[in-house]
């Protein structure tokens, strides 16, 4: 089984975007996007540990057999979320201090799990890293939107903390709407979390059927000035 790069790339991001049409991850994804560091922070583990996952479960589809590949799928994505927790933990020890459990939980995302069984089991290796970085990222994106939108209205910054993920030299990166700004504090609680996801779903519903609707309209009329006799 194959696909097309773009294809691939194309679902990962917006046609099969894990967060926002499989509905999976949610748990993180509504816990951890209060700021937008900490969504970044998620989602970047998050795409290391489904991309090294699919490439693994690729490489070894063909000496697993049946009956105990989801066990060996789950050792395989399991050993991965240890190797970036350890990572997170030396380089970015702030960071996965505020993540907390978080980034251990990585193992139970029924994203990666999901595309192992899936997409990577049936797929070469190029494929499959193509498709766990576009399923990452289309994760990633979806959290850091949430993220930022949470920040933004919550406490009216943008950015905040980034010295957590790029260091001190990003400790001037933070943007404000000015001092005066109250803050509205349900989006930064869990209910504002539920609110935002809505709204971006929602949002996306929207932008595909209109996409939809722009597809029906150009083909037919297509198809009737294509069926018109030419001039002379």
């Amino acid at each position: 089984m194959s696909e097309g790069y773009g294809r691939i790339i194309k679902d990962g991001l917006w046609g099969n975007n894990q967060a926002l049409v499989a509905l999976l991850g949610l748990c993180p994804l509504l816990a951890v996007s209060n700021t937008f560091i900490n969504a970044l922070g998620l989602g970047l583990a998050t795409t290391a540990v489904i991309t090294l996952s699919n490439g693994t479960v690729s490489l070894i589809r063909n000496i697993v057999r049946p009956e105990i590949r989801l066990p060996v799928f789950v050792l395989v994505i399991a050993s991965f979320v240890t190797a970036v927790e350890l990572a997170m933990n030396a380089y970015f020890h702030e960071l996965y201090n505020i993540l907390g459990i978080f980034i251990p939980l990585i193992v139970t995302n029924c994203a990666i799990i999901g595309r192992a069984e899936a997409f990577a089991s049936r797929n070469p290796l190029r494929h499959s890293l193509l498709d766990g970085v576009s399923i990452g990222l289309g994760f990633t994106l979806a959290l850091v939107t949430l993220g930022a939108g949470r920040e933004l209205i919550g406490q009216g910054t943008l950015f905040a903390d980034a010295h957590l993920m790029f260091g001190e030299v990003a400790s001037g990166w933070t943007l404000s709407v000015g001092g005066n700004y109250p803050g509205i504090l349900l989006a930064i609680l869990p209910p504002g979390a539920f609110l935002g996801l809505g709204m971006m779903i929602a949002l996306k519903n929207v932008i595909d059927k209109g996409l939809a609707n722009r597809a029906t309209t150009v083909v037919p009329a297509t198809d009737q000035a294509a069926g018109q006799p030419s001039a002379g």
